[in-house]
Formats: C-alpha cells, sequence, structure tokens
C-alpha cells in the first residue's frame, strides 16, 4: 500500500471528523438523544414520535450540507463502478444490519464508542469485521 501525497488531505479529514463530534456532541447535549443516523430517521418516519422536529431539521441539515458546499466550491467528480441491483442490495443489507444491530456507525460507533458503551464497542467490531471481510471475499476470492 502506498499513500497517494499529493491527494492526501489529513487536516480536512481531521477537521471533518472534529465537526461530526461538535455536531454529535450538541445534539446530545441539547436533546439527550444520540445522533445515530438509522435511529433518528427510523423516528422520523414516525410522524407522532417525541422530538420530531428536531430530528428531521438534523436530517434534513445532513442533506442540505453537501449541497450548500457543492454551491460554494468544486465538488471532486463522482464514479460509481458497480451496477445499480448491487447497490440496491447493499442498501437493503445494510438497513437490515442497521435494524438488527440496533444502530449504525454514527449511534455505534461515534456515540456509542466515545460513550465506552459495551454495546457500542462489540457492534462496532461486528460490522467492522463484516466488512473487512466482505471486501476481502469479493476481491480476493471471488476476484470482482
Amino acid at each position: 500500500m502506498s499513500i497517494d501525497w499529493i491527494n492526501f488531505t489529513p487536516w480536512s479529514s481531521l477537521s471533518g471528523g472534529a465537526l461530526i463530534g461538535l455536531a454529535v456532541s450538541l445534539f446530545v447535549l441539547a436533546n439527550g438523544r444520540i445522533a445515530g443516523i438509522s435511529g433518528l430517521l427510523g423516528s422520523v418516519m414516525q410522524f407522532d414520535s417525541e422530538g420530531w422536529s428536531e430530528k428531521a431539521l438534523f436530517i434534513l441539515g445532513l442533506l442540505l450540507a453537501p449541497l450548500l458546499w457543492g454551491a460554494l466550491t468544486v465538488l471532486p467528480e463522482i464514479e460509481i463502478k458497480t451496477e445499480w441491483p448491487a447497490l440496491i442490495i447493499a442498501g437493503l443489507l445494510v438497513g437490515v444490519g442497521t435494524r438488527y444491530g440496533l444502530g449504525c456507525t454514527s449511534g455505534h460507533g461515534v456515540c456509542g464508542i466515545s460513550r465506552l458503551s459495551p454495546r457500542s464497542i462489540v457492534a462496532t467490531v461486528c460490522f467492522m469485521t463484516a466488512g473487512f471481510a466482505t471486501v476481502y471475499v469479493i476481491r480476493h476470492v471471488l476476484g470482482a
């Protein structure tokens, strides 16, 4: 493995991570709830849920932020090198996994690990291991 030093961006990556940490910290301080995106999205789908408006605004901010950033700067070209059926199947599997695991990478990986939650640490180890194994099998066993 080699690092592409020309495109290596540690400061923007660090800034992005700090902004994610700040956002989830402010969300938990202001609302007393974890900013797990799958849980927030599930709650927004239930219109009578408690704190619906804050959750909907948080999700709206997630959707609008890249659009606003794209209006202010030139974004890199996005290139998807797979077929739509594979993307749909992957999305469905991720959705099932987040419901089955009672959370997603933001809920368990960002919020849960920072609170030293044993359940979140185990969940994060499990989904990271599954991700590593999936990439290994697809690239090195199946050769795709």
